[in-house]
């Protein structure tokens, strides 16, 4: 490229970038010539003169007052960016109009008080009851401009950050309330001891309890009725079933740990430790008894269900990156699972190790032994009653 060449080039940027600034210019001298501006004086030939003055320097909205009552009454009715106020009026003085803006918390409409020359004390105390400037009234264009245009510009500058101010007051209620849902979402899979070790960043949540209770339940005859109605009456009713069973575990203050097609599963004794984690799962078993006889009745169904707990030592944690979920593991959570299919159909079947730890108004109907699939022979247990069930 030859040097006449990049000189044409940088003219035409230097150009370019001149045009740019002209045209911002223009665009805020636009956006300032449109303006609302109110003049308060109760010289009728004042008031002509000075909005004369303001439109013949490009303000096209210029409003006449003619004292301090009617100023107010138009400030309140309408949309104002400055106003230029005379301190010297009969009924109201301009310092009583600043007085009412002030009480009222008016203020963000810039004032430009109006003075001759004997009046210098009272523009002083006015601008320090918050008037933006002073203009005496033997003005000239450029003084008149300058001031106007300054003033304005600065309440444009405030108006702007207060919509910034507000534009970000919305931004971060928008971003509390999504963090709001995606922590409740958190603890609609997680407890919320364990979603507090993750969010404070601890990768490997691997727990070892020494005694807890585990609880599996599970619908008898559901396969068959969804054999009998349509997909979406099959998962409403399901849908009932478990949500009821989720304001079970909610109000005793044990937790789920997963659904598994008809089976349900809960453990009680975990994340923190309680001395009575097998007989308020026993009681809680018991609502659950209740809480499908009411979906019984609401849907018409006939459904029923075994429910086995067992008591032992687990390991818990959190496994996998995508859909992850809090688990259980161990041989007490192998033989809770036996407890339930090897139980009754509407009975309340438990271990040994989880009946050693029920007071005795659970009152025990002894099984004696049964042969557990991967464990062996053991005592069990059916509960009859639970007096603490409300």
């Amino acid at each position: 490229m030859s040097n006449i060449e990049a000189l044409k080039i940088l003219r035409t940027d230097v150009a370019t970038v001149d045009l740019d600034q002209l045209s911002a210019a223009s665009a805020a001298e636009r956006s300032l010539s449109s303006s609302h501006i109110l003049v308060v004086d109760d010289s009728s030939l004042m008031r002509m003169g000075l909005t004369r003055s303001l439109k013949s320097l490009g303000f096209e909205n210029v409003i006449g007052a003619s004292n301090g009552k009617e100023a107010l009454e138009k400030i309140r009715g309408g949309d104002f960016d400055l106003i230029l106020l005379d301190i010297e009026m009969p009924e109201m003085t301009g310092l009583q109009v600043l007085e009412v803006l002030r009480a009222d918390q008016m203020t963000e409409v810039p004032v430009i008080v109006i003075s001759g020359g004997s009046d210098a004390e009272d523009a002083i105390r006015c601008i320090e009851m918050g008037a933006e400037d002073y203009l005496p009234k033997s003005f000239n264009p450029v003084l008149l401009r300058a001031r106007v245009t300054n003033s304005l510009h600065k309440k444009r500058l405030r108006d702007h950050d207060k919509i910034m101010l507000e534009t970000i007051r919305q931004q971060h209620a928008i971003v509390s309330h999504e963090k709001e849902v995606s922590e409740n979402l958190l603890l609609n899979i997680l407890p919320r001891e364990i979603s507090t070790r993750l969010k404070s960043g601890e990768e490997l949540i691997a727990d070892a309890h020494a005694e807890v209770t585990i609880l599996f339940a599970d619908l008898s005859g559901f396969t068959a009725l969804s054999r009998t109605m349509t997909a979406s009456r099959l998962v409403e009713i399901l849908n009932s079933i478990f949500c009821e069973f989720d304001r079970i575990m909610q109000r005793f203050g044990v937790e789920k740990i997963k659904t598994i097609g008809d089976c349900y599963m809960v453990v009680s004794g975990l994340p923190l430790a309680r001395p009575d984690h097998a007989s308020v799962l026993v009681t809680v078993a018991f609502e659950m008894i209740k809480a499908l006889d009411f979906v019984n009745a609401t849907y018409g169904t006939e459904l029923k269900m075994r429910i086995g707990l067992n008591t032992g030592n687990v390991v818990a944690g959190v496994i996998g990156l995508r859909k992850f979920t809090y688990d259980l593991w161990g041989d007490a959570v192998n033989v809770a699972s036996r407890m339930e299919s090897t139980g009754a159909v509407g009975r309340v079947h438990v271990s040994e190790f989880t009946a050693k730890l029920l007071p005795p108004e659970y009152a025990l109907e002894n099984r004696g032994v049964v042969d557990v699939k991967g464990v062996g022979q053991m005592s069990t247990f059916f509960v009859n009653t639970c007096s603490t069930v409300a």
